[in-house]
């Protein structure tokens, strides 16, 4: 059975129709109840983690690290993963990513733009600040693509 038909199954049982309800937000309905881990590829294992702390209760501030959690992702499942990490940020937990699809960018609150190249030609700030900032600046090479998207 999916997590969204166990969802409709369990109807009225809050303990478990409230977990499988983080699980579809999190753009997982699809999954099997009792699927094995080992089946789960990098992202669908990220947002079950992810999903497993929205759970928690409040008062616990954390600072969520990840590296591309957007890769092998649909748009409409990034939509979901930035929802996600919204709802993680308004519970006052911080959120620190390392991404560069431009689409999660866009929405970020601060951008650390890291380069100018890669390997031994990066590794240096070249850009710090909201969007429309690394944008505007010349010597970010983020900022050029991501013109675009704003």
């Amino acid at each position: 059975m999916e997590i969204s038909e166990a969802g409709k199954f369990f109807d009225g049982l809050y303990l478990i129709t409230d977990r499988l309800k983080v699980l579809e937000e999190v753009g997982l309905g699809y999954l099997e109840i009792g699927q094995s881990a080992t089946t789960l590829s990098g992202g669908e294992a990220q947002r079950i983690k992810l999903a497993r702390e929205l759970t928690c209760p409040l008062g616990k501030k954390t600072l969520y690290i990840m590296d591309e959690p957007t890769v092998g992702l649909h748009y409409y499942d990034i939509e979901l993963l930035l929802k996600v990490l919204n709802k993680l940020v308004e519970k006052g937990n911080s959120v620190l990513l390392i991404e560069h699809n431009m689409h999660v960018i866009k929405s970020a609150d601060y951008i650390i733009d890291l380069g100018p190249e890669g390997g031994e030609g990066g590794g240096r700030v070249v850009a710090v600040g909201a969007p429309e900032d690394v944008a505007k600046n010349p010597k970010s090479p983020t900022g050029k693509y991501l013109k675009k998207y704003l």
